[in-house]
């Protein structure tokens, strides 16, 4: 039996096979990324050489389905990466992409939860169903990262709007010092 928090091990042969350590079979990129979209982190390394190769097949992964013409990075986003691999702004970048994700799935679970928990339209017929709907949008959107909010948690909605808007600001803010960083860094 797998942990489902412990990295899924791919190993890549001279011949560049990859090979599920747990399954014991070899495995193509779109398997790798049905496991990812599933919710499991992976972690590919050469079995040579032992370096970990994850960030390289992950790109691949992301460059093979934007060919396809799923297209999910606008054009602006892509050429702003490449910017930021020649200039100074590329010790900020990780960690304002790694924000905006985290804030995203965030808010996705917020919305997830006023739905289905404060709004009285949840109660209706087929409201689990589009719940279920808007979880498997969510996992998509976000590559499998994002966790429907625990069913446990039943807040004050006026509570809940507080937090929210605490949560706006401090977002802005966070938002605010990022631009002035990469102006101060562009100049």
């Amino acid at each position: 039996m797998t942990d489902a928090t412990t990295p899924l091990l791919i190993k890549r042969y001279a011949s560049r096979r990859l090979y599920n350590t747990e399954t014991s079979d070899y495995v193509t990129l779109e398997d790798i990324s049905g496991f990812i979209s599933e919710g499991r982190d992976v972690k590919i390394i050469d079995l040579k050489s032992g370096d970990d190769l994850t960030r390289q097949y992950l790109l691949q992964i992301v460059a093979e389905r934007e060919s396809k013409g799923e297209s999910v990075l606008p054009v602006a986003v892509l050429t702003d990466l490449v910017r930021s691999y020649t200039s100074q702004a590329s010790s900020v970048v990780p960690q304002f992409l790694a924000m905006s994700f985290d804030m995203l799935r965030d808010s996705q679970s917020k919305v997830v939860d006023n739905i289905t928990k404060v709004n009285p339209i949840a109660q209706m017929p087929g409201m689990e169903a589009f719940r279920s709907q808007q979880e498997a949008f969510f996992k998509a959107m976000t590559g499998g990262q994002w966790t429907p909010p625990s069913a446990e948690k039943v807040e004050d909605p006026k509570v809940e709007a507080t937090e929210s808007r605490e949560d706006l600001d401090a977002i802005k803010t966070q938002l605010a010092d990022l631009q002035e960083k990469l102006s101060k860094l562009s100049k």
